[in-house]
């Protein structure tokens, strides 16, 4: 079930299922309307005689400008696609032009202006006008005229939209919405407050595994980014075979051809039956994708970010509204329970290990790469330190306070190797005292 969600999810997120999606319904509306137009016979009446097309030759003239000029915009459409994608590329990196290609309204308006097109062929061959039969579906038509005049205002939309889509402000903005949304779906328990890691133990993985003598290491039959794990499932096969499972990799982890991805713990030897098919449980792909996996989602932020940072844009208000937007995430990191790295099941044996994202990683993920290149820009590195002062009083234990800290001091020695004004160097050692005096 999971492995079917995860594929739908990436298939709605692709740039052409919707449109073919449109495409296939304004075929099936246009033989709905044929067989309406061949079984009911439409007067024209009162205002439908200025709406109606009574002639052959009118119908065939309206329906072939409709669609050459659908096709003509659904041309149009696509080149503007492509010059925004073109400088979203130069501006914020290629690997953030999926989240461009995946916006709905982009799908919708190409889906829109060939789906019409396609729509006007289909009523104009049947539109018929000879000795053996006269047959001109003006119903037809006139949804025809009516979604010519609707795509004229889809037009509008869509420039207005690809006009903001590619600024900075919005696209931070979107990908910030996407990363949130990512987590409150990933982290939805709420902290413990006397186990704010979510590890339940202390003991480390060989006392568990002492009890269990045989072992066997389960290899990637190919290479890819591991864009999916199913842990309930792989959970469930351990207490189904009285294993204990232990996945090597993480989430977004890069897995080459032959190595190790699981290793399997057991009281008996294994045989051919006994040997799960992990493929079953797990997806490999060619890059990696943000469903269940935050730390890419905080990399795409952190890219800007950096890109923002390089000496040839040197945009820091860019990079700095990127530190605003993590350190929104981080602040609700602070208060959501991470689940622990040991599944047991009800007899209290350990059945599962694998290896979660910690609020450690992703703090480290947030910040790391972009106090890196902040050097020579004193405004984002002064921003860096604020921001970890917010964290900081949003943060109640000290495993997460010691890690803030940690950061902190990082971005304190920044600022010494790196301020040549004494004034900046002050502001920012003033500001520090906030999180290093309680350290």
């Amino acid at each position: 079930m999971g492995k079917l969600r995860f594929l739908w999810e990436e298939l709605m997120g692709s740039f052409w299922f919707i449109p073919i999606l449109i495409i296939l319904f304004s075929i099936g509306l246009a033989s709905m309307l044929i067989y309406f137009d061949r079984t009911v016979d439409i007067e024209s009446m009162g205002i439908l005689r200025n709406i109606l097309t009574e002639s052959a030759d009118s119908a065939r003239s309206v329906l072939s400008t409709i669609s050459g000029a659908m096709i003509g915009v659904a041309g149009t459409v696509f080149s503007i696609t492509l010059v925004a994608l073109t400088l979203a590329s130069s501006q914020f990196g290629s690997r953030l032009l999926k989240n461009f290609m995946h916006e709905r309204l982009n799908q919708v308006v190409l889906g829109t202006y060939v789906s019409t097109y396609v729509y006007c062929l289909i009523i104009l061959n049947v539109v018929k006008d000879n000795d053996n039969e006269v047959f001109i579906p003006t119903l037809s038509i006139l949804v025809a005229i009516l979604a010519a005049i609707g795509n004229i205002i889809l037009l509008i939309v869509f420039i207005h939209h690809i006009s903001i889509s590619i600024q900075a402000s919005k696209v931070i903005s979107d990908i910030s919405s996407s990363l949130m949304k990512n987590i409150e779906s990933i982290f939805s328990e709420e902290l413990d407050e006397e186990n704010p890691t979510g590890t339940s133990n202390t003991e480390s993985l060989d006392h568990y595994t002492k009890e269990f003598p045989h072992s066997k290491e389960l290899k990637s039959p190919k290479s890819g980014y591991l864009q999916y794990l199913y842990n309930e499932s792989l959970f469930k096969v351990a207490k189904k075979h009285e294993y204990i499972i232990v996945t090597l990799h993480r989430i977004g982890s890069y897995i080459v051809k032959n190595q190790p991805i699981i290793t399997l713990y057991s009281k008996t030897e294994f045989t051919e039956e006994s040997v799960i098919n992990f493929e079953d449980h797990m997806i490999l792909g060619n890059s990696r994708t943000t469903q269940r996996d935050a730390e890419h989602s905080i990399h795409q932020m952190v890219e800007i970010a950096c890109r923002a940072l390089s000496p040839g844009i040197n945009d820091p208000f860019t990079a700095i509204s990127c530190i605003d937007n993590l350190t929104s995430t981080l602040c609700y990191l602070t208060e959501v329970k991470f689940p622990s790295k040991y599944k047991f099941d009800e007899e209290d044996q350990l059945r599962y290990v694998h290896e979660p994202l910690t609020y450690q990683g992703a703090l480290d993920a947030a910040f790391l790469q972009i106090r890196q290149f902040s050097k020579g820009s004193p405004s984002v590195v002064i921003r860096l330190m604020e921001a970890m002062i917010t964290i900081y009083n949003y943060t109640h234990h000290s495993i997460h306070k010691k890690a803030v800290r940690e950061h902190a001091e990082m971005i304190m020695k920044v600022a010494e190797n790196s301020f040549e004004e004494s004034h900046d160097l002050e502001d920012i050692r003033k500001r520090s005292e906030a999180i290093l005096e309680n350290s």
